[in-house]
């Protein structure tokens, strides 16, 4: 097939769990679905940069192995046959760990870890591993070193996808694959989710291991997913726990907390439009509205910034970290050495901190189902504003704001596009529960994903050539 012809998404119009009953019925294989979404990573991701590794070979034997599989009779669960990605922070058997540096940390990331071997388990296909910023330390996507991924939403201006989990939000977005894997340490699923106008969920640090993943920061590191919609993340999340697919929540016996001091705060206006449109909807249909602020949120100022720079530094080691800081990304090499003039009597007083948020938040929570936030307070910013390191520090301080709060405190949550209700560029709605009830945030984001609609896509036309 000519590089310049584009085939459609074999899943654009059908839903995960569509995918798994035709591949049972034989109706559709892996290898077929494989393919084509190699085939789009061929004539897309010359531009979009999404992929740090593409391993065409491997993924074609796993699907044909799949294939097989389903012909014999066996079944692996409703993943099985399903092409994916997953960020480059995740050890792959036969493929580069890279972080998104150019700094050797293979030792650092291990084997491939017990949650791939969950992924395997289930039948997935890997196709390959997406770009992320180095070492997954920043909000905003850029990584000067390995390259930055295009967010699909604007050809003709470079846009912040967010970060860090920047190539699996853009991969998604673009249908380069239906499902992808990052990490979430302050926000670096929801944000590139929200950015590029995808679903992400974020769990709770300990549901899934981190073994075989880059370790930014041990206390924060959680894995989360992108999807298209909250219906396709369901089944994924259902799907690797085991557990019966949640259903969408009941409106109206729905209680959400509104936190408008802070979090609210100096939105761009379709930002502030679409997500005003969406807690309307709510309401409209019954839900009930809790006019409450988060405490202690203003404390992600002074302590999350610390701990990962001082963890970051002591995975890498100070040694190294003087080694290599000449060829690392100038603004990563810049947050990782503040960690070097944190004394270790204050990185263990905000430990102590972090850990007495934990309950005093989930008391906040009292009477309530779910806090209901802006993903991001501004939409995706042109990457020419952010040249210089001090602008790109001042927005990734913007676009963590309202994300970073949810880690310190422990909580999961998922991030669902409301673009469609009048945003010119993706806007991302949060819903933050209480640690270790992803079901019941993921329940939630299924009745808005119900209210407002499927989000519009992206046009990838003008990216072929």
């Amino acid at each position: 097939m000519p590089l310049d012809s584009l085939p459609p998404d074999p899943l654009a119009d059908i839903s995960l769990r569509d995918f798994g009953e035709r591949f049972r019925r034989g109706e559709i294989s892996s290898e077929e679905v494989t393919r084509t979404y190699l085939m789009r990573i061929a004539v897309l991701d010359r531009r979009l940069s999404a992929f740090e590794h593409v391993d065409p070979e491997a993924a074609l034997q796993t699907a044909r192995a799949m294939d097989l599989l389903r012909a014999a009779g066996s079944d692996l669960g409703p993943l099985m046959g399903l092409p994916i990605a997953l960020k480059d922070l995740f050890a792959v058997d036969g493929m580069p760990s890279t972080a998104g540096s150019l700094v050797d940390v293979a030792d650092l990331v291990g084997p491939e870890g017990d949650f791939i071997k969950r992924l395997r388990r289930a039948g997935c296909v890997i196709l390959g591993k997406t770009k992320t910023v180095e070492y997954a330390f920043g909000a905003v996507g850029k990584n000067a070193v390995r390259g930055t991924p295009q967010n699909p939403w604007d050809p003709d201006v470079a846009r912040t996808p967010g970060g860090s989990s920047s190539g699996s939000a853009v991969a998604v977005a673009a249908g380069l694959c239906p499902l992808a894997f990052g990490s979430d340490t302050g926000g670096s699923v929801r944000i590139p989710g929200a950015l590029c106008g995808v679903f992400g969920l974020k769990t709770t640090v300990g549901l899934w291991p981190t073994d075989g993943i880059f370790p930014l920061s041990p206390t924060f590191d959680s894995i989360g997913l992108l999807t298209r919609s909250a219906v396709d993340a369901a089944l994924a999340f259902a799907a690797l726990q085991e557990e019966p697919v949640v259903e969408p929540a009941p409106v109206s016996e729905l209680k959400v907390g509104i936190p408008r001091s802070y979090l609210y705060d100096g939105l761009d206006a379709e930002v502030s439009k679409c997500v005003e449109e969406a807690t309307a909807r709510l309401v409209d249909a019954g839900a009930t509205l809790v006019r409450r602020e988060m405490s202690y949120v203003r404390e992600r100022e002074g302590l999350f910034g610390p701990v990962l720079a001082i963890e970051l530094l002591t995975s890498l080691s100070p040694e190294r970290f003087a080694e290599t800081k000449a060829i690392m990304d100038p603004v990563v090499a810049a947050r990782t050495e503040a960690g070097l003039r944190v004394a270790a009597v204050d990185y263990l007083r905000m430990i102590r901190r972090h850990k007495a948020l934990v309950p005093l938040a989930e008391a906040d929570m009292a009477g309530i189902d779910a806090w209901l936030t802006p993903t991001s307070a501004v939409l995706p910013v042109p990457l020419e504003a952010i040249a210089d390191p001090k602008d790109e520090l001042v927005l990734a301080g913007t676009i963590t704001r309202n994300t970073q709060p949810m880690n310190l405190f422990g909580q999961c949550g998922t991030t669902t596009p409301v673009n469609g209700l009048g945003a010119s560029l993706p806007v991302g709605l949060q819903v933050t529960c209480r640690p270790f009830e992803e079901r019941r945030a993921l329940a939630i984001a299924r009745a808005i994903e119900d209210l407002v609609g499927s989000p519009p896509r992206p046009d990838l036309m003008p990216f072929v050539s």
